[in-house]
């Protein structure tokens, strides 16, 4: 489907909207709240990577407000079992038939919480949703609706009670964010947002409905990208692959995952192309969660974040010619 400059200008405002809306409610971190409108408009799966209490799971309920897409949030235990993501048939003793009933996972935006507290049986689960968009049970493959987005979060401090996330389920993430800690000005701001809240939800306008975000999906990927921006994607993964501290490099969702990100971020400023500087941007969130260091590199401190800012301080940034629309 072709997309015109102006389908663009306008899927670049309904961007720009769900960025301004959605920072009315989290006091800062904007570059938190672009990357995970930036994750979603590139189509693909968010994890957020932080301690608990830094207003995760209000962000992604603000974006499901802000949307106007259906939310459902799955609390995971050690307890969880496969089908209470999922779904399962149950008999109708009146009707005397099996009846479908669908779980949490059938919703256009799932907050999959504490991913990493439910075992590896239950944590696979997700894994088809994520990549295939779909459901399997009993044989029969159900489609979610659409759009469909799984953000999840996980605790990177614990290590009693957890199953880390095998690298196969981590590459299905388009990015990984972290919120980090706010100043000391937004957390005095937040005290006094708490002061005054009437327990209610936060007053916040949709910007847009799920028919709406698909269109704007689409003109992301009509965003147009350099050629010798293209090998500078890939010559950054590259970088990262071969770095001595590497022990796997990131996949080509690497790189693809880098794109498709680069291109949210440009549609974002409206803007038809994208630039080197949007790929330095999302960089580190598109490819650190892809990177397993070598156990000495990783006992000396080193993190997967070094590795990124080695590359990008190593490959030559090209020198592009402005597109004009």
């Amino acid at each position: 489907m072709s997309v015109s400059q102006a389908q663009r200008r306008n899927a670049g405002l309904v961007a720009q909207k769900i960025i301004e809306e959605t920072s009315k409610v989290i006091v800062g971190k904007e570059r938190s709240i672009r990357h995970a409108v930036y994750g979603m408009l590139g189509g693909g799966h968010c994890l957020f990577e932080d301690v608990p209490g830094l207003a995760k799971t209000m962000l992604v309920k603000t974006l499901a407000r802000v949307t106007g897409l259906d939310f459902h949030r799955i609390q995971f235990t050690p307890d969880l079992l496969p089908a209470d993501i999922s779904g399962s048939y149950i008999y109708n003793m009146k009707e005397q038939v099996f009846e479908l009933r669908k779980g949490p996972v059938f919703a256009q935006i799932v907050l999959a919480d504490e991913l990493n507290r439910a075992p590896p049986k239950t944590q696979s689960a997700l894994l088809e949703a994520m990549q295939e968009k779909q459901v399997t049970l009993e044989g029969t493959t159900h489609a979610l609706p659409k759009p469909f987005f799984v953000y999840a979060t996980q605790n990177p401090i614990e290590s009693e009670g957890v199953y880390a996330l095998p690298e196969a389920e981590l590459d299905r993430f388009l990015l990984r964010i972290s919120m980090g800690y706010p100043s000391e000005g937004e957390e005095v701001e937040v005290l006094e947002r708490i002061e005054s809240w009437d327990g209610a939800e936060p007053r916040v306008k949709s910007v847009t409905t799920p028919a709406k975000l698909v269109e704007v999906q689409k003109a992301v990927r009509s965003v147009f990208i350099h050629p010798d921006l293209k090998r500078y994607i890939v010559q950054l993964v590259n970088a990262t692959r071969r770095d001595e501290r590497v022990q796997v490099g990131p996949s080509p969702r690497g790189s693809i995952a880098l794109m498709a990100l680069a291109k949210a971020a440009a549609l974002a400023d409206q803007r038809a192309f994208a630039t080197d500087d949007d790929v330095k941007d999302i960089a580190e969130a598109a490819l650190a969660h892809r990177i397993v260091l070598r156990p000495e590199a990783a006992a000396r401190g080193t993190t997967a974040e070094e590795v990124i800012a080695s590359a990008l301080q190593t490959v030559p940034t090209p020198v592009i010619p402005q597109v004009v629309e």
